[in-house]
């Protein structure tokens, strides 16, 4: 018999993984703590290199108005640019709209959704999982945790990172304003940076990370706006003439940047919940999606007749492996970015050096990118 399979987390990882497991008829259940459709913070630039897996399952970017982004340019504190063309390129996409649409080709696959609900535990005992909600238990062969970056299951499950505090606070906004269409813009301001590309309809997504203790020093998110984040000259002229769309911005606190294990007694992590995804390495949606490809496909190979425990050790021990080998550098290269950004100094001197170097810059963005799959 296939095993039965719990999927804790609605995002692009665990919407994937539901839907390419429902397409080989595995009995698939989903738990979202939420109810589609729902903004989440996020910088909705995506690279191109999951068109090709987005129009195989039935969703093509293009019918949703997504922007086409070709362009990048990264601006330092004291306002000096670098420009580079994308190659491969990326289109912009509301969260609001991609979740939604994905969870309507997975729902309309047969995968079972439970909505609305928080999962307060997992246990794994005796070859089976058993699922902990407010209103019932399920019990699971195989459980994927896609819960996103952090949640109360983490430190259920005890792993490290959870006491470990983290610097971050993310915002985000969907604002009208006037800028290209075709180009990402990451402004850098001291303890951070913010991100600017244009999504769907007439809307552009502005989203930033900023060092949690600048929040608590002018004690609200305008005050550190206006104190911090405006201090770079592109991002004050983008707050002072552009229009915000919503009342107040979306928020998520103790963002960590922290290297995660990817399987935790035996439940299976994928996209944040796996490991370090930094805003700096393509971007994290793909590589959620790319991952939850990969761990799908080798639940699939292996377990396409029946399931036990050798197998489940097979399975966990592929997915580590061939996780590292697609995304281990790429998120290397991706630390290494992020020391700097968000640096004052650091960064204003990197971006001044690299203007002579093109090059450089392109070999760069090419190596924090994948390769379409």
């Amino acid at each position: 018999m296939k095993p039965k399979i719990v999927i804790v987390g609605g995002g692009l990882a665990g919407l994937t993984n539901a839907i390419l497991l429902a397409k080989a008829d595995f009995e698939v259940t989903l738990i979202e703590r939420k109810t589609y459709p729902f903004h989440r913070v996020c910088g909705e630039y995506i690279s191109n290199e999951v068109l090709p897996f987005l129009k195989e399952v039935g969703l093509n970017p293009d019918d949703f108005g997504a922007s086409k982004i070709s362009k990048l340019i990264i601006s330092a504190p004291n306002g000096t640019k670098l420009i580079s063309d994308l190659d491969l390129g990326a289109f912009g996409m509301s969260r609001f709209v991609l979740d939604n649409e994905i969870y309507k080709i997975a729902s309309a696959l047969g995968v079972h959704f439970i909505l609305g609900q928080k999962v307060l535990d997992i246990r794994f005992s005796e070859e089976k999982f058993e699922i902990e909600l407010s209103s019932k238990n399920l019990i699971a062969d195989l459980v994927i945790g896609a819960f996103g970056k952090r949640s109360n299951l983490d430190q259920k499950l005890n792993r490290a990172f959870f006491y470990k505090r983290s610097p971050y606070v993310g915002v985000k906004y969907h604002i009208k304003t006037d800028f290209p269409s075709n180009t990402i813009q990451l402004d850098n301001f001291k303890g951070g940076y913010c991100g600017l590309s244009k999504i769907e309809s007439d809307l552009y997504c502005l989203c930033y990370l900023a060092e949690n203790k600048y929040l608590k020093q002018y004690g609200s998110i305008k005050l550190m706006e206006e104190q911090i984040v405006r201090k770079n000259p592109d991002l004050n002229r983008i707050f002072e003439s552009s229009e915000f769309v919503w009342d107040q911005p979306e928020t998520i606190n103790e963002i960590t940047f922290e290297k995660k294990t990817l399987v935790e007694n035996h439940v299976l992590m994928c996209g944040d919940t796996a490991g370090m995804i930094t805003p700096l390495c393509g971007n994290g949606m793909a590589i959620a999606i790319h991952a939850a490809k990969i761990l799908s496909n080798i639940i699939i190979q292996t377990c396409n007749r029946d399931f036990d425990s050798n197998k489940r050790k097979a399975i966990e021990e592929a997915y580590q492996t061939q996780w590292k080998n697609e995304f281990a550098l790429r998120l290397m290269i991706g630390r290494g970015i992020q020391r700097f950004f968000g640096n004052e100094r650091l960064t204003n001197y990197s971006i001044s050096g690299l203007k002579s170097f093109p090059k450089i810059i392109k070999n760069i963005v090419k190596r924090t990118h994948g390769n379409p799959f």
